[in-house]
């Protein structure tokens, strides 16, 4: 791993779980050679994510089960041993900008009495080739650099969170985003709504939530009127509305798929 920070300053660990990933682990990963350790969690990948991961210079350790997103996230970073920890997902890269950032605040944190314990940054997230602007997707603040020991991650199946445990403690707020590149074509944005809208109304179901086939059609048409309108999507252009559309389509198949498995359990 590349070296910045003497011995005197703060270990880093960048954390990223992985299935099927060989198409975006070794962008990824080279993006983060500024650290002082890469872990990889994968589970279960049939593609090349492991070798690629493991030729990046990463520890890698594997899984059989899936308990979701957030256990699995923090199964990795129980595995880190940096003071501080930068979590990625796959499809994310740390531009040099950002990196230059990273290392002057947290050689900043180790000298001076602020007492930062996480950091947010925002995120420039394309879809489908576009960088979205608008449409709820910048700047997308995401908090991912952490002291070790001061976060973890929610236990949610989909759409986990990072909580710090400090009710109290202070975060930084970067500059620089980080960039995600979400969606390559079309066909990973149908296959990402279906997917994630499947655990999403099982994550639902587990904490007693109801719909009807109403309440679904009214959540998709909410989720396009806040995407294009309220969150400004129409200035992204046609891929804007596209995108307005997708997120419809998302929440309107969450909801629907609650309301289908509730009559599955009726008597």
């Amino acid at each position: 791993m590349e070296q910045q920070f003497s011995r005197a300053n703060a270990k880093v660990s960048v954390i990223v779980i992985t299935k099927n990933e060989a198409h975006n682990i070794a962008a990824c990963l080279a993006s983060a050679s500024f650290a002082d350790e890469v872990i990889v969690l994968d589970s279960g990948s049939t593609d090349a994510t492991v070798a690629l991961a493991r030729a990046s210079g990463a520890a890698v350790h594997q899984t059989t089960d899936w308990p979701g997103f957030g256990a699995q996230k923090n199964r990795a970073l129980a595995l880190a041993t940096g003071d501080w920890v930068l979590s990625l997902d796959a499809d994310e890269r740390v531009p040099d900008a950002l990196k230059l950032e990273i290392q002057q605040c947290l050689a900043k944190a180790q000298s001076d009495d602020a007492n930062f314990c996480a950091f947010d940054m925002p995120r420039s997230s394309s879809y489908c080739g576009q960088l979205m602007r608008h449409s709820g997707w910048y700047p997308d603040r995401v908090l991912r650099l952490f002291k070790r020991g001061a976060a973890q991650f929610s236990d949610d199946t989909v759409h986990e969170s990072l909580r710090v445990q400090a009710a109290d403690a202070k975060i930084g707020h970067l500059t620089n985003a980080l960039l995600h590149e979400s969606f390559a074509n079309f066909e990973s944005v149908l296959d990402k709504v279906n997917r994630y809208s499947t655990a999403s109304a099982k994550a639902l179901q587990a904490k007693g939530r109801k719909a009807t086939f109403g309440s679904a059609l009214g959540h998709g048409l909410w989720a396009f009127f806040r995407t294009y309108v309220l969150r400004l999507g129409f200035l992204d252009g046609r891929l804007g509305l596209a995108l307005a559309i997708s997120n419809a389509e998302g929440t309107y198949y969450r909801y629907l798929k609650l309301w289908l498995l509730q009559q599955q359990n009726q008597p």
